[in-house]
């Protein structure tokens, strides 16, 4: 019964209830294939208003059969730089309804739109003009892992916005995900292509682990070089806010016009009724969770050698006190950062005692967040495949990357630790 309990647990028997099964394809496309050829138009939005060249036949089957898919109204499973989303017309409310039921995603949780173009964005705000405090900054920093809130219309479904008179938007980098929305020639909605509340995918693996049999395609675009999700700026509230910490850091944001109020939600403020009604994903729920328990040992203002020490002595506290209370651990999981000049290795294996064995993988080098971001979610995923029982995972400064690597790790812990 227990071996039943835990691969249930892990979603082996997930499928088995969602109404729709499919036999779900792979197909892998290249990056490097897909172009962009700047438009003829002398707006301020000429580069943003590219338009995508195919140089592959092959990567251009694979576009026309996503294409084909999003137009019956299914939800598929594509690449992104910041993770991979799991997409679908988000002018289709029934289209929609997929992307909830085969991510069990609670139905108060937004969804973010995914555009192609400036004229796209465009033709969903009401009076299709784009709000003067994001002029520059799309100009600056789109396409790429940034999520604005705008005014919604009426052509956005309720599902989409759970509500609100605001939707949140963003224009990909990612070549296929570009390519794919403006073949289709409606935006797309697109959370991670995970299941609820379990680490985001940064890999097509991880969406064919989580959602095989649940949705009919996965675009193979390779890993996802931003690794987190995007950050989410409300350019509306006075004074604006970023909502959720992701790939565009708050540094940059914060250098452009307008910005110099910038604050962030949960640091700087808290709103328990936006909380309780998010109008973006990521704010109420608990998510990134894999389904071993995660212990977060932060760092306190100290020297690194300090830190290494007091992390070494609470990882053994905290393993002989869940020992102690009846848990058998066969298994601990570690992430871990490297100083610059140690070992790089991806993965060290050693046993803690005759009892238990210890798999400590490194996310990245000190000093260098947009590496950890790359490899959180991936060690994460990594170790809940390694069936560890118990995770300790290092933190990081909240600089740059980092504050979105710590947004995402305090979600995902039961326990947070500083040393």
């Amino acid at each position: 019964m227990q071996f039943l309990s835990r691969i249930a647990s892990r979603g082996l028997f997930q499928r088995s209830f969602y109404s729709t099964m499919f036999d779900t394809q792979v197909i892998k496309v290249t990056p490097e294939h897909f172009t962009f050829q700047q438009s003829t138009k002398t707006d301020e939005f000429a580069r943003q208003n590219a338009t995508s060249v195919i140089n592959d036949d092959q990567d251009q089957s694979a576009i026309d059969k996503a294409v084909a898919w999003l137009k019956k109204g299914e939800a598929i499973g594509i690449p992104t730089e910041t993770v991979y989303g799991l997409a679908a017309n988000a002018l289709n409310e029934q289209a929609v309804s997929k992307i909830f039921a085969a991510k069990n995603r609670p139905q108060d949780n937004p969804l973010i739109v995914h555009v192609s173009s400036i004229d796209m964005l465009k033709s969903i705000l009401p009076d299709n003009k784009v709000p003067k405090v994001y002029v520059e900054i799309i100009q600056q920093h789109w396409p790429g892992p940034l999520t604005i809130v705008v005014p919604s219309s009426p052509l956005i479904p309720s599902s989409v916005t759970c509500g609100h008179p605001t939707v949140a938007v963003r224009f990909p980098a990612h070549p296929v995900a570009r390519s794919l929305i403006e073949a289709c020639g409606f935006p797309l909605a697109a959370p991670s292509a995970n299941s609820s509340g379990k680490p985001s995918p940064t890999l097509a693996t991880h969406v064919f682990h989580d959602l095989q049999g649940r949705i009919p395609l996965i675009l193979d675009g390779g890993p996802c070089n931003v690794g987190v999700e995007s950050t989410v700026l409300d350019g509306l509230r006075n004074p604006p806010a970023i909502l959720r910490p992701g790939g565009l850091t708050y540094e940059e944001l914060k250098k452009m016009r307008g910005m110099d109020r910038l604050q962030v939600y949960r640091k700087d403020f808290v709103d328990k009724d936006l909380e309780m009604a998010p109008t973006t994903p990521g704010m109420k729920y608990r998510h990134y969770s894999p389904e071993a328990m995660v212990v977060l040992i932060d760092r306190k203002a100290g020297s690194p050698q300090a830190f290494e020490d007091g992390f070494e002595t609470t990882w053994k506290e905290q393993l002989d006190a869940i020992r102690a209370s009846g848990v058998g651990i066969a298994k601990v999981g570690m992430l871990r950062t490297t100083r610059e000049g140690q070992c790089t290795d991806w993965e060290t294996t050693f046993a803690i005692d005759d009892r238990t064995e210890c798999i400590s993988l490194q996310m990245g080098r000190q000093g260098h967040p947009e590496e950890v971001a790359r490899g959180m979610f991936k060690g994460l995923r990594e170790l809940d495949a390694r069936a560890v029982d118990l995770i300790f995972v290092e933190g990081v400064p909240e600089e740059r990357e980092g504050m979105a690597v710590m947004n995402r790790l305090r979600k995902a812990a039961s326990k947070v630790f500083e040393v």
